[in-house]
């Protein structure tokens, strides 16, 4: 894993209060037809989405970009793989390909390789710009924790903890080990996991709900996606679930004390058709 980048220099505009866009942000892992093609319909639909793949986050990017710019096209949008350095992402010639883009895309791999190249930059700002202008954002594994404002690099500071004799990452819940750098901040009510349920990523996500604002995470596992709504209400499709941790109103341990502890968390599973308002929390489970 990559280690986390400095934060760039160029600014993008603030997130707007009631942003017009929508996300679909999957938890990674093979993607269900249904939620492909609903990207593309909350795009505009054959014949009038235009979206724009980045890939950036993969070393092969410039292949499993184009793959998924190909899957879009399928479905009669207009897709395409925008391949290209941090350098490139400050050019006119590219930040105007987003100037009617009605979908953006981040593929999945490492989310620290795909900050390093957009964060802070012009095509960043235009991205929101779009985003503000009703434009859908989605992304996968990689691509769904970039969306967040704090975002899950993968790596952490004390394995095993007082015990590092084990390889299995997050086995506990202290405070300071789960390491975060900036995201693209499309979501800054919750904190996102990706790979949740399929690969136990509990413990890491708990640790940084309890520890770090917004104190509400949301965990999707694969081929799962969590839909943000303009008005900011969640909505869950595809074949798995999502589980919210909500700290909001919890107790948590006072001081330094390495190992967090926290009453009154909250925890919703979500499954499919399940909705989740972050305003108020309540969360409601599918009718059938």
């Amino acid at each position: 894993m990559l280690a986390a980048c400095a934060h760039a220099a160029t600014t993008r505009p603030a997130p707007a209060s009631s942003p017009r866009g929508t996300l679909q942000i999957v938890g990674g892992g093979p993607q269900p037809p249904e939620l492909v093609q609903h990207f593309v319909n909350l795009a505009g639909g054959a014949g009038h989405a235009r979206i724009l793949v980045f890939a950036q986050a993969s070393e092969d990017g410039a292949t499993s970009g184009e793959e998924k710019a190909a899957d879009f096209r399928k479905l009669g949008a207009d897709a395409r793989n925008v391949w290209i350095s941090r350098e490139e992402a400050n050019a006119d010639y590219i930040v105007h390909l987003l100037d009617s883009a009605t979908g953006v895309w981040f593929g999945g791999g490492d989310q620290v390789r795909l900050a390093r190249v957009l964060r802070g930059t012009r095509v960043d700002s235009a991205i929101h710009a779009r985003f503000e202008r009703g434009a859908v954002v989605g992304g996968t594994s990689a691509g769904a924790a970039v969306l967040s404002a704090v975002m899950i690099t993968g790596d952490e500071r004390r394995p095993g903890g007082v015990r590092p004799d084990t390889t299995n990452p997050f086995i506990t819940i202290e405070r300071g080990d789960v390491v975060t750098d900036t995201g693209f901040a499309f979501i800054t009510t919750a904190i996102v996991d990706q790979h949740f349920l399929r690969r136990r990523r509990h413990n890491r996500l708990m640790a940084l709900v309890i520890e770090h604002e917004p104190h509400l995470g949301v965990g999707i596992d694969e081929s799962t996606a969590l839909i943000v709504h303009p008005d900011g209400r969640w909505t869950v499709e595809g074949a798995s679930a999502a589980v919210v941790y909500d700290a909001r109103s919890a107790a948590v341990t006072p001081g330094v004390a390495a190992v967090l502890g926290a009453t009154g968390v909250r925890m919703h599973v979500l499954p499919a058709g399940s909705r989740f308002d972050p305003q108020t929390g309540i969360a409601t489970l599918p009718q059938r």
